[in-house]
């Protein structure tokens, strides 16, 4: 769907220029926002690159083993029916220091592992729904996102974060004169968010175990 609204933007402003005689202008600015994209891949590519990197420093230092343990409480009261030794919630705690630490796209792979490990739970506790063949009783079942995979989503999306690296990168990218200023307004707002979610993600669960 978002495919088809792009293409009428596109088109709708392509006719308007052409019918007010400003096809040069339109084209400048496609070529002009081209060169702007490939130099902003290439300078966000070095930054993913370097935080990626001592992310792997962190991991073979073992500093992310020791956050994980320290953030373990908080991930028992957000997720109390996942089994301590389950895979999920290292997976699960990878991706929340990487959000914490700003860095978007290196928490993603987990947050993928994360979800596949809470699929395989569901499977473990016997969910039909998360059958291998998808059936049971010979009826063919949609899959329903389960609890912990609804808290986690919730959680990743709300995303706090200390160092927004990505916001900082795309304002030194065009030219602000302080892109560390944003860092206050970024751990103030993702704060928030993330109380809301906490306390969202508990009022859910509540209402869902007393209709149990």
């Amino acid at each position: 769907m978002l495919n088809y609204i792009w293409a009428f933007m596109i088109m709708l402003g392509v006719i308007y220029a052409a019918c007010t005689g400003n096809m040069e202008a339109v084209t400048n600015a496609a070529l002009q926002s081209a060169g702007e994209a490939i130099s902003l891949c290439i300078t966000m590519a070095g930054v993913v690159a370097l935080w990626m990197g001592l992310m792997e420093i962190a991991k073979e230092a073992g500093l992310i083993q020791k956050m994980t343990g320290g953030i373990s409480p908080f991930l028992d009261f957000m997720f109390p029916k996942i089994p301590k030794k389950h895979p999920a919630r290292e997976y699960i705690a990878t991706n929340v220091i990487a959000n914490i630490l700003g860095l978007g796209w290196a928490c993603t792979p987990a947050g993928l592992k994360a979800m596949e490990e809470l699929s395989r739970l569901e499977e473990e506790r016997g969910n039909p729904a998360y059958l291998s063949d998808g059936r049971a009783a010979g009826e063919k079942r949609e899959r329903v996102a389960s609890n912990e995979m609804c808290t986690f989503l919730i959680l990743n999306i709300s995303s706090l974060q200390l160092i927004p690296v990505n916001m900082i990168a795309y304002r030194q990218q065009y030219g602000s004169v302080n892109p560390a200023g944003i860092i206050a307004p970024a751990i103030a707002a993702t704060f928030i968010s993330t109380l809301v979610a906490i306390v969202y993600c508990k009022l859910m669960e509540r209402k869902k175990g007393n209709r149990l």
